[in-house]
């Protein structure tokens, strides 16, 4: 996603520390603390415009959200909408996902959304695909057993291979589904994306897993 440069963007964000975490590590195993409550904790990976997981925390008071990326222009805007809604059970990390075994500790997340990540279609690039079993194995370090990994995509080459992935990493699937506008699922909140990407016919798959130890 190519996007403009927002010169307040930074300063923004630094005004609103109560929803962003610039330093996460710091937090590392105190998220209850920080929500001030042992509600679950559910993070979004690549968090995008916010649309789904402002929706998300709206929808869901009792359980807790992250939303991790890492340009501060995408946090910028998600920040806006979820100062609109006027959340408290949310927070957004400017942070690079290639270290995010550094925010969270053993068992503090419930559950994992992966929204339509960068497909990084070369076979060179496979290592920094998020659902490559290099990142599965770190997710691994932080998921409660019985956590749900859920990941959605409009990729199919990506998503055959990240079955794979999933598999290799002993992970439990659950759910697959190929065209989940046709699932007509009540629960699914849409991405920016995922809403495009259907207006246009273009089918979503969706996967559904659960980590057990």
């Amino acid at each position: 996603m190519r996007l403009r440069k927002k010169p307040k963007a930074l300063g923004t964000l630094e005004e609103n520390q109560h929803l962003i975490i610039f330093k996460p590590e710091e937090k590392k195993g105190c998220w209850k603390d920080h929500f001030g409550n042992n509600n679950p904790l559910y993070v979004e990976l690549g968090t995008g415009k916010g649309k789904f997981i402002v929706e998300n925390c709206y929808k869901y008071p009792n359980k807790n959200f992250i939303g991790v990326d890492s340009k501060y222009e995408v946090i910028y805007m998600a920040l806006k909408r979820a100062l609109e809604k006027g959340t408290n059970n949310l927070a957004f990390l400017p942070f690079n996902i290639e270290n995010i075994e550094q925010a969270f500790d053993k068992n503090e997340v419930d559950c994992l959304f992966i929204n339509f990540c960068d497909p990084w279609p070369k076979s060179k690039h496979a290592k920094r695909r998020l659902t490559n079993i290099r990142f599965l194995e770190k997710y691994k370090l932080f998921l409660k057993d019985g956590a749900q990994i859920i990941f959605k995509t409009d990729n199919r080459p990506l998503f055959d291979y990240s079955i794979d992935e999933f598999k290799a990493a002993d992970l439990e699937i659950t759910d697959i589904t190929y065209d989940l506008a046709a699932e007509n699922d009540p629960e699914n909140i849409p991405t920016e994306y995922e809403t495009k990407f259907m207006e246009r016919g273009v089918k979503i798959n969706r996967l559904k897993a659960i980590y057990r130890v």
